[in-house]
């Protein structure tokens, strides 16, 4: 039984995803920076095609201030080479003003017909730091305002950032409908957790134990439930696996042997997260684990030593590992980001060794966001004005 109430119970399977690594985080070695492994056009592209081709349900596509693919140009490029596939893009709200980022969304949409799924986040921008509780505010609002965009004539909206007045939302209607693009949100503050409560469609969260996992998501359906809203909850988590768990195991030594802890701190704290929350925890995940990394017989904290963000990786035989998604399941995860290093080849073997054994789903089709038919939208059979 799930630990709370979830929206996607009725689902029988999880909308399982793979990661495109646009910001610098491609590495056969943790730490060793690899000429071959680029967050170039074309070692992330070939990513996203091969996740598709392997049947993985979406894709995300982060955001940062690093070497790589800036997000929303890079999502526009690949859509044409996928056709199944959602993208999951990464959108840092204040980046662009509301109504030309409803506009964006409208136009990437449209190209995907109908497989944009956003990952709404609230990091700092490049070179500043914001107060906590106004990036949170900010979000909010640019988040209200996108939903005006796709379930309304006009935007009318004022709030203590923006206010916008009789916006016609003709040139922003997305190609999705009943609610447009479906929100994934990850964060650990009281402001974030009541914003993902009030507006957002999935929590997404960072591997913890799995007693504070389930804590996390009653806190956030404590949120949830102020507005009668019902969440999903996604995990997202590194994969090493092999036929053999001392495979695996061996291969997780593999990737940090290299690794020096002054370039390990370096690549952290680059990322625009870096001073987070949800950063901080996962670092307090390395200070319990036992001396190999583990906090639990499976769940590795390496991986943390040379990246900010998700910290932890499932390390182990095939069975083992769909165990432990099975367990999640249970737990009321419908979602699943997925990545390893190099991206690649663990997409490829995860693709062809854990994914047949898996139900997926796209959580947009699921809740009817996709048309059949191209919908009359301005930008699809709508009559022109």
């Amino acid at each position: 039984m799930s630990v709370v109430p979830v929206r996607g119970a009725d689902i029988a399977g999880a909308e399982v995803a793979w990661f495109a690594p646009l910001c610098s985080d491609d590495f056969r070695h943790l730490g060793v920076p690899d000429g071959d492994l680029r967050s170039n056009w074309a070692n992330t592209s070939r990513i996203v095609t091969r996740a598709e081709e392997l049947g993985f349900r979406n894709i995300l596509c982060p955001s940062s201030y690093q070497v790589g693919q800036d997000t929303l140009t890079f999502a526009a490029a690949v859509a044409p080479q996928t056709s199944r596939m959602n993208l999951l893009a990464a959108i840092r709200c204040g980046e662009m003003h509301p109504a030309m980022l409803a506009r964006t969304v409208a136009t990437l949409d449209h190209i995907l017909e109908g497989r944009l799924t956003l990952n709404v986040i609230s990091s700092d921008f490049p070179g500043q730091q914001e107060d906590s509780a106004y990036r949170y505010r900010r979000s909010w609002e640019v988040v209200e305002i996108l939903k005006q965009a796709w379930t309304q004539d006009e935007i009318n909206y004022e709030g203590q950032i923006y206010n916008l007045k009789g916006l016609s939302t003709d040139p922003v209607r997305p190609y999705q409908i009943n609610g447009g693009p479906l929100l994934y949100f990850g964060g650990y503050s009281p402001d974030a957790l009541a914003l993902c409560g009030a507006h957002c469609d999935t929590y997404l969260m960072w591997p913890e134990p799995k007693d504070v996992l389930a804590q996390r998501m009653r806190d956030v359906h404590a949120q949830a439930a102020k507005h009668n809203r019902l969440l999903d909850y996604g995990l997202r988590v590194h994969m090493v696996v092999r036929d053999t768990e001392a495979e695996a195991r061996e291969y997780a030594r593999e990737l940090v042997s290299q690794l020096d802890d002054g370039k390990g701190h370096e690549i952290r704290n680059r990322a625009l997260d870096a001073k987070s929350l949800g950063v901080a925890l996962q670092s307090q995940n390395r200070e319990i684990a036992d001396e190999e990394g583990y906090i639990e017989p499976h769940l590795w904290t390496g991986v943390g030593r040379a990246r900010s963000g998700c910290g932890a990786a499932l390390v182990g035989s095939v069975d083992q590992v769909l165990s432990e998604i099975h367990d999640y399941m249970k737990m009321g995860i419908r979602a699943f980001i997925f990545s390893g290093y190099p991206h690649l080849n663990e997409c490829e073997i995860f693709g062809t060794k854990v994914l047949p054994h898996l139900k997926t789903v796209s959580l947009a089709q699921e809740y009817g966001r996709v048309p059949a038919t191209t919908p009359p939208t301005p930008l699809g059979t709508g009559v022109r004005k």
